[in-house]
């Protein structure tokens, strides 16, 4: 028999295959996902989307009153509220994509179980999703900013900023490498889902969210900027209030394990998905 086939279905036999013509083709479901995360995340809730500007400006007051008040720790001679600002934008950003794409299987077995589509559409639509209060709370920064120049403070607005694209690409890379790796082990090990939430707080204070990256010691620099989420969070801050330093090398390096991370969670995501509902 002879047709015109429109669809062909055909079993993965590599590890590493992402059919981007096949998740391009599927691109209306990732906006119907991410239309449902968004709407489903604050239904029956009395603020709704306002909580994407609340929430981070209580984080940031917080901050402000422990880390700069208490602590005294250095902001570089920036505005508290804009020194935690900057880096709880990127921060929140990273962490809703680890904390979100790391339940794929659990939170979707039951859709995963019922119609075939490429899996990793779940994940790429929860990224695209925390993209959107991203670009809120950026908003609202850039009010606060503004506020800021307003008062004649000058904040220190540079020619970096031209690279946040790539930064927020590079976060969205390796958040959901990680978050695509952790999901892929926890359908075995459930253990796991609980160190995630304590492992991702561990890292934050790891990264130079609440302190800047003057207040490590010289001989420990090198070894500190290996989280991949040093540089990312220093020159994000760099680019809009114009302190810090930038480390370009460093950056590099965090390209490389962004890379790596990404592949080591798409072999995993592969592998897990063939059998994952015997396990879930």
């Amino acid at each position: 028999m002879t047709g015109n086939w429109t669809t062909h279905i055909k079993a993965k036999t590599g590890m590493f295959e992402v059919d981007i013509r096949e998740i391009l083709k599927y691109r209306d479901l990732i906006w119907i996902l991410v239309k449902r995360n968004f709407v489903t995340r604050y239904k029956q809730t009395v603020l709704g989307p306002l909580w994407v500007l609340i929430t981070p400006l209580i984080t940031v007051l917080l901050h402000s009153f422990v880390f700069g008040s208490i602590a005294g720790l250095s902001t570089d001679g920036s505005p508290q509220l804009l020194f935690y600002m900057a880096s709880n934008t990127i921060w929140t950003y990273f962490a809703f994509c680890v904390n979100k794409t790391a339940v794929t299987f659990t939170e979707n077995a039951g859709l995963f179980g019922k119609v075939y589509f490429p899996r990793l559409i779940v994940p790429i639509a929860t990224v695209i999703t925390g993209l959107i209060d991203l670009l809120i709370q950026m908003g609202l920064f850039l009010v606060m900013i503004a506020i800021y120049e307003i008062q004649g403070v000058q904040v220190g607005l540079n020619g970096w900023l031209f690279m946040i694209p790539i930064i927020i690409i590079q976060t969205a890379v390796l958040g959901l490498g990680v978050g695509i790796t952790i999901s892929s082990v926890t359908t075995k090990y459930r253990d796991l889902t609980i160190l995630v939430s304590f492992g991702m707080q561990l890292w934050m204070y790891a990264s130079p969210t609440v302190y800047s990256l003057s207040e490590i010691p010289e001989s420990w620099r090198n070894i500190y900027l290996l989280n991949p989420l040093a540089p990312i969070i220093t020159i994000w801050r760099y680019a809009f209030l114009g302190t810090g330093t930038i480390p370009v090398v460093a950056w590099g390096i965090s390209w490389c394990i962004t890379i790596v991370m990404f592949f080591i969670g798409v072999l995993l995501f592969n592998k897990v998905e063939k059998t994952f509902m015997d396990t879930v």
